[in-house]
């Protein structure tokens, strides 16, 4: 390792002195490739709204905020008058504010009129960690407010006072769908005097699991008028496109959005860096650039070692506990004490854990954190200098929202987005104007997918008859799903209305975060002790025989995985190389929903029956990357029916473009790798969420076509929101592929991580001619 050590934080030369300290080692001249400096920005301050509670707006003061910004001032005053109100500003731009200040008031001036527990909050976050930092918050403030939290961790004797006292629940939409509203008649008397619903860090909600909570929201509406109350909700996010569509959309509600951020901000830098080309090569003799997640230990090390509190997001649980490890080896060179200043922070942790590690993140004893997006969700660690990013988070809000870690307050702040061997952030970094010039993404769900709607429509059934003037708030496809339940048996029509006729429990029938069942649990060899779990769906890719597993530091391998039992054995062990999964997929048309000619091409948007099976696994040296191997794997297919976009190039328009039938295969499937890689520009979607098939001649179509499809049953709206941004996204994907640097092609353009056919055949210019006649 090759360090700045000199102990010097960020004030006492600027962050822009520990880029040019960054850039500056020997052997990274060329990495930086972009730098964007954000100006800073000063506060615009509200009076108190004369409505608050005396005692809150005292206690407020107390923590150290004289007078609101005006923004927070502006959605509590629309909330406190009955206005369902979405607050969308920037990252550590006090949103809490705006909703505790009105919700707090209630609940201290009803209980003075109407005795105990006269007015209720809700609050929702996506995470347990999220509801832990606002129960800190709220418990600071130091009010006699009931706040508890409802969730996973909670024991049975805090389960059973939150129903029975609180006056401040904070919980998640999985304990709202699982245990409040199915037991909605032990939680009468909370429900009946329910205020407000705050949905927090909203923007998270997109895809299979925002079509899930808005149906879960739903259902809480109708169950809260069946008691009386009609609560305001209060939604927040520091990143999303049209918030008050959105907000709408995802409440069923007319919504007002704040978006004029009125809080400081310091001077922020944001910079764009692209690890090198490697000695090494990869699949079929591509060049590989040096692995993100190494270049991002380098960095954390760095910075820790200048003592620059920093936060580095890994986009994978493996990636976080191999940068923290190798962050402490490069450090313990330097210094032996600097090690324990680094940690790991991932999903699949115990609770108390958690807690820990976040507690000494906030005291200070930690300067570096590696994390996965468990902690981009609004966790309030005040203090942080820089934010470090493997790899491009999926989408511009993610992007901000993980920026926005760093300089609370109004310090100055770095952002660095460390650039993936992968064509999106190769696209990005050689476009910054794509990155920041843009407006963040609209977040994409679609509430009206038959298998998010139909199991949602029976917990509802289960909680409550349910009658045909319940039906509108469903959505306009209610009834016709209502009939098909109906006719299967599960729903039974009686006078009164429709009822759950199963002994099941109906929320059981959806699972609101898709994980495709009972998560895996991880054991331990010789003791039988849980390590850690997994979710179903990934467990195929990820906890299959001889996949490598990383947790909190130490290195397991996989002996056997017991896909019934939900079971996975695992041992102690230190390989060299980590794992990455490969499956084959086939697919079919069920029906075009929609078409459009461009040319003699034609794109259409529809249903199709999609067929996927992990079939091999590589092993890829760490650090490096480079390929070692490939094991086969057998593990059942799996299948689903889902949406896709596909277009088809006829066989004129080809000849006429002298792409012969021996470069089709591979033109067409390196198109395939590329437009995945970049449909998270355009749609709110990872490219681990979408999957792709392409073929020189497709029975259905008889021609050459190419498919994106949803990797969710029924869809998630990603291939559509591909439908409508067709023209410019694949016009990115064929600029991707001409302006990469490499002669055939590499992971940079048109090589795929998951591609169960070794990334062959693949081919390069023909993908940017058969592009080009497309988009002619």
């Amino acid at each position: 390792m090759t360090s700045t050590v000199g102990s010097r934080p960020p004030g006492a030369t600027g962050v822009r002195g520990v880029v040019e300290r960054l850039a500056a080692v020997p052997g990274r001249e060329d990495r930086l490739r972009h730098l964007e400096v954000l100006p800073a920005r000063p506060a615009r301050h509200a009076d108190w709204p004369a409505w608050a509670a005396g005692d809150v707006v005292a206690a407020f003061r107390a923590r150290g905020v004289d007078t609101p910004w005006v923004h927070q001032a502006a959605a509590a005053d629309a909330a406190h008058h009955g206005q369902h109100v979405v607050m969308a500003t920037g990252t550590a731009s006090g949103k809490s504010l705006g909703y505790q200040l009105p919700a707090l008031s209630a609940v201290r001036s009803a209980r003075r009129t109407r005795g105990q527990r006269g007015a209720t909050v809700l609050y929702l976050a996506p995470t347990k960690a999220l509801a832990q930092d606002q129960l800190a918050g709220i418990s600071a403030l130091g009010l006699d407010v009931r706040v508890t939290t409802h969730d996973g961790d909670s024991s049975r004797e805090q389960r059973d006072w939150a129903r029975d006292h609180a006056e401040y629940v904070l919980t998640n939409p999985d304990m709202l769908h699982r245990s409040l509203l199915p037991g909605h008649a032990r939680w009468a008397s909370f429900l009946g005097s329910l205020r407000y619903v705050v949905v927090d860090e909203c923007h998270h909600y997109r895809g299979v699991f925002g079509a899930h909570v808005s149906h879960v929201l739903r259902r809480l509406r109708r169950i809260c008028a069946l008691y009386g109350a009609s609560p305001t909700f209060v939604l927040a996010s520091a990143t999303v496109a049209e918030p008050e569509v959105f907000a709408g959309r995802l409440t069923g509600l007319d919504v007002l959005a704040v978006t004029g951020d009125a809080s400081p901000r310091g001077e922020v830098s944001l910079v764009l860096w692209e690890p090198p080309l490697t000695s090494f090569t990869g699949e079929n003799g591509a060049p590989v650039r040096r692995a993100a997640s190494s270049e991002t230990a380098d960095l954390l090390a760095d910075l820790v070692a200048e003592d620059v509190r920093t936060l580095a997001f890994i986009r994978s649980r493996r990636g976080a506990e191999q940068v923290a490890m190798t962050a402490a080896e490069l450090l313990a060179e330097v210094d032996p004490a600097l090690p324990g200043r680094v940690a790991s922070y991932r999903g699949g942790y115990l609770p108390e854990e958690r807690r820990a590690i976040e507690e000494a993140l906030r005291r200070g004893e930690l300067t570096g954190l590696a994390a996965t997006n468990a902690l981009e969700l609004g966790i309030d660690i005040s203090g942080l200098d820089a934010v470090l990013m493997a790899g491009f988070p999926g989408t511009r809000a993610a992007l901000w929202q993980q920026v926005g870690r760093a300089g609370r307050g109004a310090q100055d702040a770095l952002g660095l987005l460390v650039a993936r061997d992968d064509p999106l952030d190769t696209y990005l970094v050689g476009h910054p104007e794509a990155l920041l010039g843009a407006p963040v993404e609209a977040t994409v769900f679609d509430p009206s997918n038959p298998y998010v709607l139909g199991p949602h429509l029976c917990a509802a059934a289960h909680e409550a008859p349910l009658t045909e003037a319940d039906l509108p708030l469903f959505g306009p496809t209610a009834l016709e799903v209502v009939d098909a339940l109906t006719e299967g048996g599960l729903l039974r029509r009686r006078p009164r209305g429709w009822f759950w006729t199963d002994r099941r429990r109906a929320s059981d029938l959806a699972d609101i975060r898709s994980t495709g069942g009972s998560p895996v649990q991880l054991i331990e060899a010789d003791t039988g002790r849980v390590v850690g779990t997994v979710d179903a769906s990934s467990a195929h890719g990820t906890a299959h025989p001889g996949a490598v597993y990383v947790h909190r530091g130490e290195t397991w391998l996989v002996r056997s995985l017991d896909l019934e039992d939900h079971v996975a054995v695992i041992e102690r062990a230190e390989p060299d190389y980590s794992t990455s999964a490969r499956e084959v997929t086939d697919i079919s048309i069920v029906r075009e929903r929609e078409y459009a000619w461009w040319g003699d091409c034609r794109l259409s948007f529809g249903d199709v029956d999609v067929s996927h099976q992990v079939v091999s696994f590589l092993k890829r040296r760490q650090p490096g990357g480079d390929v070692l191997g490939e094991e086969p794997l057998d593990l059942p297919e799996r299948s689903l029916r889902t949406t896709a976009v596909w277009w088809t190039v006829p066989d004129a328009a080809l000849a006429e473009a002298g792409l012969t039938g021996r470069d089709l295969p591979g033109a067409a499937h390196a198109a395939e790798h590329c437009s995945i890689g970049l449909l998270p520009l355009f749609a709110t979607c990872d490219r681990w969420d979408i999957g792709g098939v392409s073929t020189a001649v497709h029975p259905d179509t008889g021609l050459l076509t190419v498919f994106v499809h949803d990797g969710h049953p029924g869809g998630a709206g990603f291939a559509e929101r591909g439908f409508r941004a067709a023209r410019e996204w694949l016009t990115a994907t064929r600029d991707t592929i001409r302006s990469c640097e490499c002669d055939e092609g590499c992971p940079s353009c048109i090589q795929s991580p998951k591609c169960g056919n070794q990334n062959n055949p693949l081919d390069k210019a023909g993908a940017a001619a058969l592009l080009d006649v497309l988009l002619g």
